[in-house]
């Protein structure tokens, strides 16, 4: 109980209100929390990302009055993780999702480096890896996703980085500042942390399997046309192979072997080479996983246990652009409303989601914006100039588009996915019509469903 009492976050504030979906609401507070036995809480959150900390603040804000408790492996409040490849050189309290007097004010109790290590869901009871048991009444399981290594000679070694924690993000930046750096994986994550590192570090190398980044998910024209961006960055690309050795000198990164036979100079070494869900804890909990480790949810993001909700990179949902179909979106505006959606149903509200995926990333200055759900798109129709990176690409399967992305053509993607969580379908035909009346005359009304 001791240890607990030290991990808990208490600091005092002003009352603050929390605006979302657009409507302000003051939020509510724990009626006493000094009546509460610290072995048992109404709610309990696992995970403190983006998913977790939203589920709690939407809880208060409804009028939920009732103990909150969110644990979490980090050692710091919640805080932005994807700013840590976008602006690598971030301490935790200029990212951080809220200040520490927040979680004071509104009696949302974060226990900091404490893992959850199983789930008795007959018992209502979670196990923490210390052997501490906590009951619960409700449970949200957001615990986001555990980076993938490498699997060659020389993984564990010193300066080899999956970027995970701020103190990661800020230690590789001191080790590459006018050093050789290579990145593996043209990930979101990957290409970030190359633009970022570009202009500090002597030289950045970027590997990967494919023959140019984000094929699969902005298809091959557009990634190459990133791909020429970065190159005029001074980012030299290694494409179609892979590590097979990492080699030191004295306990530190000197080389990374390619399977091509190229050897690259190597201080640092940053892996993006994927993830997988942080799910391992679950398998004996009887809460269904599926067979890559993802917590299937319904549309109100409830598991098949009762009072379980799962929300997050960890999970799949019904998304009703794609007719309700399952499918498994790690961006941050969808971490948000699931959490959103789990709170309102631990009320009973009954809310389904409905929302469209949106996610933005910037490279260089330059920021690619992205709406929809574009898994297995079958074409890619382009309006614009890529050589000059002003443009914006439809992606379509079967005739329909089910996602775009733009370069310096705002605010089409908007727009889009403002047509999209209407219900409305938008065809290859009807692409022209979206450009010209979205972007060129300013006239919003078929897009918005005001108009013919």
């Amino acid at each position: 109980q001791v240890k607990i009492e030290k991990e808990k976050v208490y600091i005092r504030a002003s009352k603050q209100a929390l605006q979302t979906q657009r409507r302000t609401k003051m939020m509510a507070k724990c009626i006493s929390l000094s009546n509460y036995n610290l072995s048992s809480t109404n709610v309990l959150i696992i995970g403190a990302g983006a998913a977790g900390l939203v589920c709690a603040e939407t809880l208060r804000q409804e009028g939920f009055s009732d103990r909150i408790v969110m644990c979490t492996m980090d050692r710091h409040l919640p805080y932005d993780r994807p700013k840590l490849s976008k602006s690598m050189d971030s301490h935790p309290e200029q990212i951080a999702l809220r200040p520490k007097e927040f979680f004071c004010t509104y009696d949302i109790e974060v226990l900091t480096e404490m893992q959850v290590a199983a789930v008795d869901v007959k018992s209502k009871i979670a196990v923490f890896k210390d052997g501490f048991k906590m009951e619960y009444n409700k449970l949200l399981i957001a615990t986001g996703n555990t980076p993938k290594t490498l699997s060659c000679k020389g993984k564990e070694m010193e300066n080899v980085f999956n970027i995970r924690t701020p103190e990661d993000a800020n230690r590789v930046v001191k080790l590459a500042t006018s050093k050789n750096v290579v990145i593996v994986g043209a990930s979101f994550l990957g290409m970030e942390v190359a633009a970022y590192l570009a202009e500090r570090a002597h030289s950045v190398s970027l590997v990967e399997l494919e023959h140019v980044p984000f094929k699969k998910f902005f298809g091959e024209r557009v990634g190459r046309a990133v791909m020429k961006m970065f190159e005029n960055n001074r980012v030299k690309f290694y494409m179609q192979t892979e590590v097979s050795e990492l080699r030191e000198q004295e306990g530190k990164l000197k080389e990374v072997v390619l399977k091509s036979g190229k050897v690259l100079r190597a201080d640092v070494c940053v892996v993006g080479v994927g993830a997988v869900p942080a799910t391992g804890f679950l398998k004996q909990s009887g809460i269904n996983i599926d067979s890559k480790g993802f917590i299937v949810v319904n549309k109100m993001m409830q598991t098949n246990i009762p009072g379980v909700f799962a929300a997050g990179d960890a999970v799949m949902f019904p998304l009703a652009l794609r007719n309700n179909k399952k499918v498994n979106v790690p961006h941050w505006q969808m971490a948000h409303m699931h959490g959103r959606i789990a709170a309102l149903n631990m009320l009973a509200h009954g809310t389904e989601i409905s929302t469209v995926p949106y996610l933005w990333t910037a490279m260089f200055g330059k920021s690619i914006r992205y709406a929809g759900h574009g898994e297995g798109f079958d074409d890619v129709v382009i309006q614009g100039d890529l050589d000059e990176l002003k443009f914006v690409a439809f992606y379509t399967k079967s005739d329909e588009v089910v996602a775009v992305a733009s370069m310096n053509y705002d605010p089409i993607v908007s727009k889009v996915a403002e047509v999209l969580a209407a219900g409305r379908t938008i065809r290859k035909r009807d692409v022209d019509t979206v450009v010209f009346l979205s972007f060129r005359t300013g006239d919003m009304s078929w897009l918005t469903g005001k108009g013919s």
